[in-house]
Order: C-alpha cells, then structure tokens, then sequence
C-alpha cells in the first residue's frame, strides 16, 4: 500500500446501468432497468450509476435517465449517481435530483473530438468549469480522465499530461479523481506507477479505477490499484459495456468477480454475491445470451455441488 494511503471502506460503484447499456442494441424500458436496479441495491451495492444525461439521439439507451432518477427516489443506503459531460446535462440533473454525478474528459484529443465533440484542452477547460457550477450547486462530483492508460488512436498518454489534467480538476475543490483505461490497454505496473503519481502529487484526493478487460486483465489491474492504495473501483454487473468510441472495447471488471476477487482475500465488499449473482442471471436472461462475468457460473455449480464458497454467503452489510 501507498504510504500516503489511509484505508478507508472499500467501494464498488456498478456501471451496469450506464456503461452497460450504452452499448446495449436491445432497449431497456423504465421497468427493467428498475427492476435491475433494486437487485443490484439488494445485494448490497453501494453506489450505482443509473444513466448518463446525453443526447438521447446519440445514445438511445440513455434517453429515460431523467425518469428512472425521478422514480427511483432517495435512497438511505445507496447512493445513486449519473454521468454527465456538458451545461445541459447539469441542467438535466439538477432539475431531476440526482445528489451525485460523474464529469469526466478525455486525456485523447482523438476520443474527445469523438465522445464530447470538442478537442482535449477545449474540453478540460470546459469541464473544470461545469465541475464547478455543480459543486455550488451542492452535488457531489467525481471528477475523472479518460485513456489515461492510453489510446488506440494515439498510443501512449503522457503521465505528465495527466498529472496537469488533474491538478485542474482538484483545483475546483472535487475530492475524488476517477482514472479511467477507456481503452483496455493498461498493465499492473502502469496502474501502480500512475496511481502512485496521482498520490504523490495530490494526497489529499481520494482515486477511483475506472477498468475496461479488453486485454483480460481487469482483475490484476484492480488489485495492483488495491495494492497502490486505491479503495474505489467502477464495475459492471456481469461485465457489460465498452465505449461507443473504441472499436473492441470490452466491458468493465464484472462486478461478481470483484467481489469474489476481495472477499476470498479476506476483504470486506458488503455486498452479497448470490444476491448479485440473480441481477447476473436477470441480465443473461433478458439479453438471452452468456455474459463476461464468471462468478454465477461459478456459484450456480458449486450449488448443484453442494459446495458453495463462503464468499457466496456475505451479508449485504
């Protein structure tokens, strides 16, 4: 672990909601992503984002996020976040309630100009700004970087661009920064170097992983973050998503494997793995196909076993 590191609570943010079906053909109504949303909520899962505020011509998936927020209420013991990238967006989320929202760009100018349709520094400085209004609109803010770990249209990604990228984000007052491998593309080593920059040069500034397992290494990129000091990590309910701009983008560490991955270590997730395991199959039903996530599978023959993990049995906490 980090030195600067202290060891706060352990959080696992599922995705499954905006991440997931962004890149989902089939259409999700209100109901479904409702239903997803209770057995995610149930099964211990502390703070889920539910949707992202975009143009729902771009991202139709997204188009009911307005209504599913409004519907699902406050929450005493999950919180419930959203993804936004622009002035409307904010707009859209003060207007429906939502307490806590996620604002990130681009380290790529290439996947800037295509997934916020402005180059990289335009769109920092635009984003800087808008983290600002909402934070004195009293929202809590995650602030976050995208390819971070590189990209597949420019390669490489400068450490010191993004330590520059980050000082301006931790300037508006946010207190956790999101880094993001958009593209699949990070090692173990990377993320404990990036992760150990990021910490040096801003101690103070809680970090999230955001991991894509294009490249089948998300779970040994979380726990080199776990190892390097991180305690927040984005996931997907059975491994859904990619980005619509990266071509061959797989989706984040399934949740179920993340939690199988900490609790068999002895570390505590709170959240209740057979429990997740029925938002799993929920979804392989619905989608009517196998999903990423290995852990249900794992769960439902260890039960026709007789030889479930304790893992298995968590409580929700």
């Amino acid at each position: 672990m980090h030195p600067k590191a202290t060891p706060p609570e352990l959080l696992l943010e599922d995705e499954a909601l905006r991440d997931g079906l962004q890149v989902e053909a089939r259409i999700f109504s209100l109901e479904e992503k409702l239903h997803l949303f209770r057995l995610m909520r149930n099964a211990g899962v502390k703070r889920i984002q539910v949707g992202a505020f975009v143009h729902s011509r771009i991202i139709p998936q997204m188009a009911d996020t307005d209504e599913l927020v409004r519907t699902i209420g406050k929450q005493d013991a999950t919180v419930v976040s959203a993804l936004i990238l622009n002035d409307k967006g904010l707009e859209r989320a003060l207007d429906c309630g939502v307490s806590h929202l996620s604002m990130s760009v681009s380290m790529s100018d290439t996947h800037s100009r295509k997934n916020a349709r402005k180059p990289a520094a335009e769109a920092l400085a635009s984003m800087t700004r808008l983290i600002g209004d909402a934070l004195k609109s009293g929202l809590d803010v995650r602030a976050g970087l995208q390819c971070v770990f590189g990209c597949i249209y420019e390669g490489r990604i400068s450490e010191d661009a993004v330590l520059r990228a980050t000082e301006k984000m931790v300037a508006t007052g946010v207190k956790e920064i999101n880094l993001a491998d958009t593209t699949g593309m990070a090692t173990p080593l990377a993320i404990r170097k990036m992760v150990t920059h990021v910490q040096d040069a801003f101690p103070g500034i809680r970090i999230s992983l955001h991991l894509h397992d294009t490249r089948g290494l998300g779970l040994a990129n979380m726990f080199a973050g776990y190892e390097a000091g991180v305690r927040s990590f984005d996931t997907c309910t059975a491994g859904l998503g990619g980005c619509p701009f990266v071509k061959g983008a797989a989706g984040n560490v399934p949740t179920e494997d993340a939690v199988n991955l900490f609790e068999s270590m002895g570390i505590a997730t709170g959240i209740d793995l057979a429990a997740l395991c029925e938002a799993v199959d929920y979804l392989e039903t619905t989608l009517v196909r196998p999903l990423p996530g290995r852990m249900r599978r794992v769960f439902v023959h260890s039960q026709e076993q007789g030889d479930v993990r304790e893992t298995s049995k968590q409580n929700p906490g």
